[in-house]
């Protein structure tokens, strides 16, 4: 740990440190998203209730806009400062801008599937050209080009999923800060064994939490401003990259497991709409989450559930990252698999009473 924090430039102040650089980023993104959040309001940018809403007031939509602020420059002097020579990390950056360009024009009007569908496929194709050949999702078990092609279709599954999680108050922050956090503290783990672009994906998930945290104060329940799909869909395609890359340095299980429940969620729920021939790729009030708002349940009561399963699957997640035999791997697998079909069913079945509501 030592190297790995004089490595980091932060020997002399350890923890202290990325409290500091934590602390600087939650508060400019909290200040940034109340500017962009005044923007918003004046310039009409609402989204309005409609039948698939779980809101009741018209609330600005686009405050995302505050957390690409703030990352895409830090994410630059990230790179610059400790891997300038990582290609696929400029091309990741290049890949936000992009998205975060298509996202903005579908916030403020609308874009066809496709178009969307075609840009994510873009900016997930040219960073993975840009990964080095060693670093193998499958772990060299399948063709280069094969690991390579599900890879991309994983992480374009996974760009959408965050976007369609994205439907009550605090839920898609929640769910980035967790995962940055534990990719944030298995970095930590792993440390100076990873190389530069460890280093640099350990800083690049602290500031991801830190700027998704300063949001997630005015879009906590009730929420004063929506993230927007200029805000998931750039979200997302940065924590599947970081995910991507943990699974690729070796660290599948606790890629897989650190998400778990969002890709338990969504990936059932969009089963279940194709088994009964509803359009997938509509917006809809059928996820697991919005049923339990829907029963009864306030939206920070089931965002903070979530956020409890969270934190166990994060220990999972830290764990498996340490185990070095099968039987680990199994035992934190089948915890996650519980863990997350225990949150599912409480969301499914679940009924509030006065104090549940809270």
């Amino acid at each position: 740990m030592n190297a790995f924090l004089t490595e980091i430039g932060m020997a002399g102040t350890g923890m202290a440190g990325f409290v500091a650089f934590s602390v600087g980023i939650f508060a400019s993104s909290w200040i940034i998203t109340r500017w962009i959040t005044a923007y918003l309001v004046r310039r009409a940018i609402l989204d309005h209730p409609n039948a698939r809403s779980s809101h009741i007031t018209p609330t600005p939509r686009g405050g995302g806009l505050a957390v690409l602020i703030i990352l895409i420059p830090l994410i630059a002097i990230i790179n610059w400062h400790y891997d300038p020579t990582n290609n696929a990390v400029w091309a990741m950056l290049a890949g936000v801008v992009l998205l975060a360009v298509i996202s903005w024009i579908d916030d403020l009007g609308h874009l066809s599937v496709l178009l969307r569908l075609a840009g994510h496929g873009v900016a997930v194709a040219v960073v993975l050209t840009m990964i080095p050949e060693n670093y193998l999702l499958f772990q060299g078990h399948l063709p280069l080009w094969a690991d390579r092609i599900l890879a991309g279709i994983a992480w374009i599954w996974f760009i959408n999923l965050f976007n369609f999680m994205d439907g009550i108050d605090g839920l898609a922050g929640t769910e980035t800060v967790m995962i940055s956090l534990g990719i944030f503290i298995i970095m930590l783990v792993i440390g100076s064994d990873g190389g530069k672009p460890a280093i640099a994906m350990t800083m690049i998930a602290l500031a991801l939490a830190a700027a998704t945290g300063g949001f997630l104060v005015l879009n906590w329940s009730p929420a004063r401003v929506f993230l927007g799909d200029v805000g998931s869909v750039p979200l997302g395609f940065i924590t599947g990259w970081m995910l991507l890359m943990l699974a690729m340095w070796g660290y599948w299980l606790a890629a897989l497991i650190l998400p778990a429940y969002y890709l338990g969620d969504a990936t059932l729920t969009i089963v279940r709409r194709a088994m009964n021939k509803a359009p997938i790729w509509k917006a809809h009030s059928e996820h697991f989450y919005q049923r339990a708002v829907q029963r009864g349940f306030s939206h920070a009561r089931v965002t903070l559930f979530i956020l409890r399963g969270n934190i166990m699957l994060f220990a999972l997640a830290l764990t498996s990252a340490q185990v070095v035999n099968w039987i680990g791997d199994f035992l934190c697998l089948t915890g996650a698999v519980c863990i997350v079909i225990i949150m599912l069913v409480w969301m499914a079945h679940a009924q509030p009473d006065g104090e549940a509501q809270k």
